[in-house]
């Protein structure tokens, strides 16, 4: 055919189901079991068979059948209760909003390169967009006024499949809109809205969609408009693409766009979160935004967008950071020396390492580090590797002090639990579990569940599971067209009454997917036990450019076609958030053995552990702060290595131990009336600790405690007044940066001689040329700690020191007295530091020691 014109049909629905029409185009029904159960209701088969994607779901059911279910009156009373359940959790505000911004329109914006919300939205690849996806569930549960901004991909995430040699493949289907609840964003006049930037070779033009997800809104940024050129149509075609000058694109049109995009539908970000590195060019826009709202100079504005920027960064190590020439990002700098003042070459230093050398790489983390206040890492062990990683950007700041904190990712529970264990926290948490901000009291009645409920429960789940995976393993099969003896046997992989460990996450080498393939001899004295079965399932995808991930995953299938083993080990291709879902909830352990410390979170096994599922982990990431003993176990203690080898060696054998010693026996020991009670009390404790420590509700609470509301009192603070205090705060500054040179401290001298004892005070004075500077802009320090070397400080503390005397010309005396609290050797030695808020103190430079 030379021309195809097409249209859609929809069922006509009945004026009594029409709230079906409504609950269908907003994503909140995905974490809510009451509204999945109303779907399933009125045919599972067809909900099944739709990828559990309502809209699609809604095109295949009968006409009949839908003016059957208008007369229902058991659907339409069940139907009922859904409703009145969504217009409280997302018409009406949440009674437990805090302070929130003034203004109907003013939000925290919320950017990230991909969100994981729903397998039926391919919008994502892994975990940073499953956190991304979470946040914004939370924030709705919570009533935080978050906008979401992130990217509409054309093709998405490539689906994985796998040849006869077991090497992936990957594929890129369409994304279909019309099978996705968005909508597109209409001007004053019903004219789709469009947002533009020059780019490098032309006006880049974007329309935007938007997802309802609960009571936030999600704004995809979307290049695939006819006003566009083929070239710049198929900047979004695929997440995260691969070549230097398309993936630097998208970041482009993440920040720049999604800024453009909120001021053109009329929002003002009081506070912007940036979910890694690519969305640093947010700043960039929103600076300029800032310039022209308040009419302030750029430095000004920096002051201002500096102090309500949030930076959360996932990477732990520097490699892990994109990162430009700077000849890529010079020409989308242009048009902002007219709105910043400044050079297209000074802009792209910003994003540079502090050097002389101007073809340095420009990266999209230090951009983000310069222009954001508030920066953090995702876990404690990564707010630790994060500040040694970029320790060098505050030269003369002790390591510990680098101004990189940490708040742990957590999982939103409802999206991951399992209907049985969902109807477990519901009789005995309270009909409200699923929106509760945990606390010891509540997840501690966790402990009150019987066993035997409890083990039920985990065994549906688990058979679930089984079920699933033959099926899979089936689909798999009939797309290479194997044999129909292989197909047969895959219908009855796996028991459903074996002890089950899942590894499922992202094939990179750090991640180790092949350790337990390291001693074939004892891997394989587990895997022929009779007396003690245990069955394996992993899954996870390679990225397409990693040849070495996709070695890992050949490998593991070529073990697990072994005949002696494919009834005990396989692999399953396309993990997705279905296959996630199943894996967390029916697994019995949860295996994960990561290089420490390159593990920065790793919520799949919180996930996981919510569900009763035990994990069995490399003490990196979260489990450093989740691990006790009666939670799960930890494969080694927490060393790292310079001799990866060797670590391989080590670990894979302190993991076989745990295995054969601990995890089988305990899974196995049925003394008492049938169900494993030792293994159900760390099921308990696991739930327990998911529940109270690692969920997105505390997460974000976190974050909105911390960085949202400080950062939104800020801005109004800044910004009142023809942001005045912003423009003294830029006064302070500048004089700071350019007087501080002018310091110097003298040796410091302790007054009192030693040794001391526990208890007692020793007096130290220094002499302080403050220059051009006055005692009330510089805070003068007694910086001490135990000697980890003869002259390094470990673990060092401070402790002000007072202007003893005023000895004119600038100089002054300060004093202290230290009490001595422990025994041992110590050392001391005095620095200056602005006397000023955090943005202004960590100012790199902005230090002087004696």
């Amino acid at each position: 055919m030379s021309f195809l014109q097409t249209f859609q049909v929809f069922p006509k629905v009945p004026e009594q189901l029409k709230f079906l029409e409504v609950l269908v185009r907003n994503l909140w029904w995905c974490w809510n079991l009451e509204v999945i159960d109303l779907f399933r209701r009125i045919n599972p088969k067809l909900w099944e068979e739709s990828g559990r994607n309502p809209i699609i779901f809604f095109t295949m059911i009968d006409q009949n059948q839908l003016d059957r279910l208008a007369e229902d009156t058991s659907f339409l009373t069940n139907m009922a209760e859904v409703k009145e359940k969504f217009t409280h959790d997302v018409m009406a505000p949440s009674a437990d909003a805090g302070p929130r911004p003034r203004g109907e329109k003013e939000v925290i914006a919320y950017f990230s390169m991909e969100f994981g919300i729903h397998e039926s939205l391919p919008l994502f690849a892994g975990g940073l967009g499953i956190l991304a996806g979470d946040h914004l569930k939370a924030a709705s549960d919570l009533g935080l006024p978050i906008a979401g901004v992130g990217l509409f991909y054309t093709n998405g995430y490539f689906h994985q499949y796998l040849n006869h040699d077991g090497w992936q493949q990957e594929e890129y289907p369409a994304t279909n809109l019309y099978h996705l609840p968005v909508e597109r964003i209409k001007d004053a006049s019903g004219n789709e809205l469009r947002v533009s930037f020059m780019g490098p070779d032309g006006i880049i033009q974007l329309s935007i969609w938007k997802i309802a997800v609960g009571r936030v809104s999600l704004f995809l940024l979307d290049t695939n408009i006819k006003e566009n050129p083929p070239a710049i149509r198929e900047i979004n075609s695929r997440l995260y693409r691969a070549t230097g000058k398309a993936r630097l694109a998208q970041e482009v049109i993440l920040g720049i766009g999604g800024m453009r995009a909120l001021k053109a539908m009329g929002y003002t970000p009081v506070v912007c979160h940036m979910n890694e590195g690519h969305c640093s060019f947010s700043t960039v826009e929103r600076l300029a935004q800032i310039r022209a709202q308040h009419q302030v100079d750029l430095k000004t504005a920096i002051e201002i967008n500096a102090r309500t920027t949030v930076f959360t960064t996932h990477t732990p190590v520097p490699a892990g950071h994109d990162e430009f020439p700077p000849d890529l990002v010079r020409p989308y700098m242009v048009p902002y020396e007219t709105d910043l003042g400044v050079t297209a070459d000074e802009l792209v230093r910003w994003g540079q390492v502090e050097g002389t050398d101007p073809y340095r790489p420009f990266s999209m983390f230090v951009l983000g580090l310069h222009l954001a206040q508030d920066l953090n890492g995702v876990s404690e062990l990564h707010g630790q590797v994060a500040r040694r990683m970029w320790a060098h950007v505050w030269p003369r700041l002790p390591e510990e002090e680098t101004p990189i904190s940490h708040i742990t990712n957590g999982v939103h529970i409802p999206s991951w639990i399992s209907i049985e264990n969902a109807l477990l926290y519901q009789r005995y948490l309270g009909r409200d579990w699923s929106m509760s901000t945990w606390n010891s009291e509540l997840s501690g009645r966790i402990a009150d569940i019987y066993d035997e409920e409890l083990w039920r429960a985990h065994e549906m789940s688990r058979t679930r599971l089984i079920r699933s995976c033959r099926k899979w393993m089936v689909q798999q099969y009939g797309r290479r067209n194997a044999p129909k003896s292989v197909m047969k046997e895959a219908e009855s992989v796996l028991d459903d009454g074996v002890l089950t460990i899942a590894f499922a996450r992202r094939f990179a080498s750090y991640k180790r997917a092949t350790l337990l393939l390291r001693d074939m001899d004892r891997f394989e004295a587990i895997l022929k036990s009779e007396e003690c079965p245990v069955q394996f399932i992993f899954a996870g995808k390679a990225h397409p450019k990693d040849d070495e991930g996709k070695r890992l995953i050949q490998q593991l299938v070529h073990f697990a076609r072994h005949p002696l083993y494919r009834h005990k080990i396989l692999f399953l291709e396309n993990y997705d958030i279905n296959i996630a879902r199943h894996l967390v909830q029916g697994a019995d352990v949860w295996l994960n053995t990561p290089r420490r410390p390159m593990e920065a979170c790793g919520t799949s096994g919180m996930k996981a552990a919510a569900n009763g599922v035990l994990n069995v982990s490399i003490l990196d990431g979260w489990w450093c702060e989740g691990y006790t003993p009666d939670v799960g176990w930890a494969i080694g203690n927490g060393e790292e290595y310079d001799d990866h080898n060797y670590q391989d060696a080590v670990e894979s054998q302190a993991l076989y131990n745990v295995l054969e010693n601990d995890v089988i026996p305990c899974f196995y020991d049925r003394e008492s009336g049938g169900v494993p009670e030792r293994w159900l009390a760390m099921m308990k404790a696991s739930m327990h600790m998911a529940l109270e420590g690692f969920c997105a509700h505390k997460m974000v609470n976190r974050y909105d405690t911390r960085f949202y509301t400080p950062g939104m009192e800020r801005y109004y603070e800044l910004t009142e007044n023809g942001a005045a205090r912003a423009r003294q705060l830029n006064e302070v500054h500048d004089r700071l940066r350019n007087n501080w040179h002018t310091i110097a401290i003298e040796t410091p001298e302790r007054q009192t001689a030693g040794p001391f004892r526990i208890g007692q005070s020793l007096v130290i004075s220094v002499v302080v040329h403050l220059g051009t500077l006055t005692p009330e802009e510089a805070d003068v320090e007694l910086y001490y700690g135990p000697l980890r070397d003869v002259d390094a400080v470990t673990g060092g503390k401070t402790q002000a020191m007072a202007v003893k005397e005023d000895l004119g010309g600038g100089t002054f005396r300060y004093e202290c007295a230290l009490t001595c609290r422990n025994a041992g050797r110590f050392g001391f030695t005095v620095r200056a530091m602005p006397r000023a808020d955090n943005y202004i103190r960590f100012t790199p430079g902005l230090i002087t020691w004696a």
